[in-house]
């Protein structure tokens, strides 16, 4: 391995690697989406790299691992775990969708409604609505349109459609 490669692969890893959980933790509290998921995910791809150099750099005890029960445990769960929010409930591509506290679930069933059926809730009419999110720089092609729909023709994440629609 190259000198320059051996000296920092393992740096990049472990400064890629805080990158990924910083954004990640933001992206699953939804936090500055529209700040954190390109950077999530074209920051993961980029750690591909290092971890690859990191592995290659420490082959002979990393091989280790592999004779022992712990590695084959770790990797079993780690695949059954990413196979559950793949396909079970515990994420998207199963019936899941909406993960964390039950707040985070309420609020994920209300902004994947029409602001039409969201109004009323705010003592509202949707003409209404439509007037004050479009006041606060939001577009509104339709009110039979998602309040997540409108926040992403907007440019705008989930959150700042939300406080706009309380009037903060």
């Amino acid at each position: 391995m190259p000198p320059v490669l051996h000296r920092y692969a393992t740096p990049f890893v472990t400064g890629l690697f805080a990158v990924s959980l910083i954004s990640g933790v933001a992206l699953f509290f939804h936090l500055g989406s529209q700040y954190f998921r390109g950077m999530h995910e074209w920051l993961s791809m980029v750690l591909i790299v290092p971890f690859v150099f990191h592995v290659w750099k420490n082959w002979k005890p990393m091989s280790l691992y592999f004779r022992q029960g712990a590695f084959a445990i770790a990797m079993l769960v780690s695949l059954a775990a990413a196979l559950v929010f793949a396909f079970g409930e515990g994420g998207e591509g199963g019936r899941g969708g909406a993960g964390g506290p039950p707040p985070f679930a309420v609020y994920h069933t209300v902004i994947s409604k029409p602001l039409a059926q969201v109004a009323p809730l705010l003592n509202q009419t949707p003409e209404a609505l439509t007037q004050a999110l479009t006041a606060r720089g939001f577009t509104v092609a339709s009110p039979d349109q998602t309040l997540a729909d409108i926040a992403k023709a907007s440019g705008k994440d989930d959150f700042a459609l939300a406080a706009a629609m309380i009037g903060r």
